[in-house]
């Protein structure tokens, strides 16, 4: 029964809002993954149908003293009624449910007739329409491989280099026009097995997704100094990485203990050798510890109301979330954090560039947010504003919503996606930039100085003076 138990804990999970369904399939052990996450994907597509059989029955009432979880007892009903059989030895939770077997097969075949259908598929939850135009997207690892390494490998595969979508029969691929070493493949191709995949040069990322790092645009030199402040799975950790070129250091933050067994299998699987993964939570850093009052930039992909995502398997929980009562109160709990979290990384005092992200389409979590920061007393003490548009993927044509900001101006600053139109999940992109330093460092050098005295005039001559008198200390310390 521990494989059943594990499922329902993942159901548990889901129900308290504690990820999402791909997200707390990825904690699962490897060795029970692929089982336990096929269990839960399709008793999630039944979960409607079910329910309605486990109250008709009135199984939980009859067996309450067995029965004690829900959420096993759907698993449970689902295998009897679904999949030829509750794969497990006989037990006294097992023995339960066959007791009513007669009876909730009885329920089944009623619900099928009054509903008018002829198979069981017919009764499933339909996955968003919207998923089905959403490419395949396919992202070169560079820490491993090169685009046209990864070009030659397709056509190798069988695939030819054509239009996005490709040919009648999906062999076709196209490179992206926005994000260097993505590319774009028919919905329907698999890389699940693919040894490129498995062995980390291939990445499979949603475009939108890849938007967070190439706008930070990290510096890939030696002495960079970068967050990842929220980084399991490791999509966007391992694209920053390979951004970096390798080279600095990427500090990701994760503070849940199974996404940061997650986080490290990536990162090793995509050879990122710059990363320290930190199983911490971002919050409790302080930003002027030695070790990161050097980060120049950061990365925050927080949690988020997941509302834009379509082609995943969250669709599975969209009707019970748009009736929950709560949702505007779960929105606005989403937002404080998300606001909190940008203040703290506007803390670092090195911090030059601020990336924050969502992947939903609600303005609470997006520009509402951002119109919050841009007037909260960080981001006005350290000089924070929003990055120009031309330095915000500026070949990318949907912009923030003006109505939704104080400022309407603002919205060019900002990147929207559109699960409608774009042929990507829904998300939202935003860069904070500190404003140049260097002018306001000049003022205040040149205020320490005399009012009568300039960089130009007598400074210089007090150098020259000092430099004649040191002449015979430069000769003492020779002797040395």
């Amino acid at each position: 029964m521990n494989f059943y138990f594990s499922a329902a804990q993942v159901l548990d999970r889901l129900e308290a809002k504690q990820g999402s369904i791909k997200g707390l399939i990825a904690t699962l052990p490897e060795k029970d993954r692929k089982r336990t996450s096929a269990l839960v994907i399709e008793t999630l597509k039944y979960k409607p149908v079910l329910t309605q059989i486990i109250n008709e029955s009135k199984l939980m009432k009859e067996e309450r003293k067995k029965l004690t979880s829900p959420n096993l007892t759907l698993i449970l009903v689902h295998d009897l009624l679904l999949s030829g059989g509750i794969q497990a030895g006989d037990g006294p939770i097992k023995q339960a449910i066959l007791r009513h077997k007669t009876r909730l097969h009885g329920e089944f075949q009623k619900l099928k007739i009054k509903r008018g259908v002829k198979s069981n598929e017919e009764l499933a939850q339909v996955q968003d329409e919207r998923a089905a135009r959403i490419p395949r997207y396919v992202r070169v690892n560079t820490c491993l491989w090169t685009a046209p390494k990864a070009v030659d490998y397709f056509v190798s595969k069988g695939f030819r280099q054509s239009g996005p979508f490709g040919s009648p029969d999906n062999r076709g691929f196209a490179q992206d026009p926005h994000i260097p070493n993505l590319f774009q493949f028919h919905p329907q191709i698999s890389f699940q097995e693919d040894p490129a995949y498995k062995d980390g040069r291939l990445i499979l990322q949603d475009k939108a997704s890849c938007f967070p790092a190439v706008i930070l645009d990290p510096p890939a030199k030696d002495s960079a100094m970068v967050i990842d402040a929220t980084s399991a799975p490791g999509n966007k950790t391992s694209h920053l990485s390979a951004l970096m070129e390798g080279k600095g250091t990427l500090f990701a933050f994760e503070r849940d203990k199974r996404r940061f067994s997650t986080l490290e299998t990536m990162l090793a699987k995509a050879k990122c050798k710059n990363v320290q993964p930190i199983n911490a939570d971002f919050l409790t850093v302080d930003p002027l510890d030695m070790k990161y009052s050097q980060v120049t930039h950061i990365l925050l992909d927080p949690s988020c109301s997941g509302s834009g995502i379509v082609n995943r398997l969250d669709y599975l929980l969209e009707s019970e979330r748009e009736e929950d009562p709560s949702q505007e109160d779960r929105l606005n709990k989403l937002a404080s954090f998300q606001v909190m979290i940008i203040k703290h990384a506007m803390k670092f005092p090195s911090v030059q560039r601020v990336v924050y992200s969502t992947c939903s389409i609600h303005a609470i979590e997006d520009e509402h947010v951002v119109g919050e920061i841009l007037k909260s007393d960080e981001a006005l003490a350290g000089g924070f504003t929003l990055a120009p548009a031309e330095q915000v993927l500026p070949q990318w044509s949907r912009r923030g919503l003006p109505n939704e900001m104080d400022e309407p101006d603002h919205a060019s600053s900002l990147v929207r996606c559109s699960p409608d139109e774009d042929g990507t999940n829904g998300f939202f992109v935003s860069c904070f930039i500190r404003k140049e330093k260097e002018s306001s460092k000049r003022k205040a050098r040149e205020t320490e100085l005399p009012e009568d005295e300039t960089l130009q005039g007598p400074r210089k001559k007090k150098k020259k003076q000092k430099r004649k008198g040191q002449g015979v200390h430069t000769i003492s310390i020779g002797g040395h």
